[in-house]
């Protein structure tokens, strides 16, 4: 079905960072790569220092080298940053920063993250069968250069004891952008939108509910509701079936899309994109960067997998090629394969299934890829 696909060449900057991400990225690059073998393109990769061993190199998280690097290439592909032996770092030269940097630097400001079970991983779910059975599958579309993390930060003196303070704040346009992004997401999907904030409290998200509200006469065929952050978080682990895409403020999609990474049965298997005004998107798992497992070929690739599919399907145009490796990983899911985070707790489950390692969960999927 369809015309001819057309050979493209596109240059990767690969962020492997710290802990597992150097493991995790080198198994998606592995299906990349296949990918373009089977569909005639060219990827190269520029290698892009940040996060720990930035600070070990060069004695910053992100040196402007190599925010270049990225700013110069079609997409970057994130593993993961940070760990226990950085943490006592000052706040602006901590792994994480540089995380923010690159994010503002590339003027990402929509990241989407997925809450999709897998129905090969339902028993995996913390979940209730019940509430399983009813469907989890909707988007956190999370704001993500603006809000507390990007406010002015302050520790200071003050009568005798230390006091610290961090800066809620949000533009009309910032919120009108993000907003956007929600309902033409829902509008490519079953268009229910719900914007999640704290306006009863707080004088950012009365601004972000009003300008929400404002926009919703241009998406007639978009259904908006409204829903504060804490009920939000019940709701999620409660009927997350009533779900299909999610607005909301930086901090507070932090959150709910952790919560709702781990309803689907494991975080390892979570994709995220990171998208501004240009093609050149951030794409990257939700996980950390497991020090505690880095080395042990043990980690869960099939997040930052999924990541790349996102890239090929938002920033590159490929959505057959998406597809490829999206079927690849069902195909070896159903095939019992599990790597050891979502491997099934019953033992009768688990005698199914076979137990494999990070770079052999990757080389499985590499073997799997087919065209339609």
């Amino acid at each position: 079905m369809g015309g001819k696909i057309k050979a493209m060449d596109k240059k990767i900057a690969l962020i492997r960072g710290d802990g597992i991400g150097p493991e995790i990225v080198a198994q998606a690059k592995k299906v990349l790569d296949g990918v373009a073998g089977l569909y005639n393109h060219k990827f190269s990769y520029d290698d892009v220092d940040m996060g720990g061993i930035a600070i070990d190199k060069w004695q910053d998280p992100l040196p402007e080298e190599m925010l270049k690097k990225c700013l110069e290439s079609d997409s970057v592909l994130l593993g993961a940053v940070g760990g226990n032996k950085w943490n006592s770092m000052p706040g602006d030269k901590r792994p994480e920063r540089g995380l923010l940097r690159l994010r503002a630097g590339m003027g990402v400001y929509s990241n989407n993250r997925p809450a999709k079970i897998w129905p090969q991983l339902a028993s995996a779910s913390p979940l209730r069968p019940s509430i399983v059975e009813k469907g989890i599958d909707f988007i956190i579309v999370r704001e993500l250069i603006g809000g507390i993390y990007f406010g002015a930060h302050r520790t200071e003196e003050e009568y005798g004891q230390k006091k610290a303070t961090d800066i809620l704040s949000y533009t009309e346009s910032e919120i009108e952008r993000i907003g956007r992004i929600g309902f033409e997401t829902a509008r490519k999907r079953r268009k229910k939108l719900c914007s999640v904030e704290k306006s009863n409290v707080l004088d950012s998200s009365r601004l972000w509910k009003a300008v929400m509200h404002r926009l919703a006469p241009e998406y007639p065929d978009v259904e908006l509701s409204d829903m504060l952050v804490d009920n939000c978080a019940m709701q999620i682990v409660k009927d997350p079936s009533q779900f299909d895409v999610i607005v909301t403020e930086n901090m507070f999609g932090d959150i709910l899309s952790d919560e709702a990474s781990m309803i689907t049965g494991s975080i390892g298997m979570i994709p995220s994109s990171s998208l501004g005004s240009t093609s050149c998107g951030l794409y990257e798992p939700i996980h950390g960067s497991a020090p505690d497992i880095a080395g042990m070929d043990i980690a869960n690739p099939i997040g930052t997998i999924l990541s790349a599919a996102m890239m090929l399907r938002f920033s590159f145009d490929m959505p057959a090629e998406a597809d490829c490796i999206e079927r690849a990983v069902s195909d070896v899911l159903d095939m019992g394969c599990r790597t050891a985070d979502i491997m099934p707790a019953d033992p009768d489950e688990a005698a199914k299934c076979r137990k494999v390692g990070c770079s052999q969960m990757g080389e499985l999927i590499l073997e799997n890829l087919r065209k339609d």
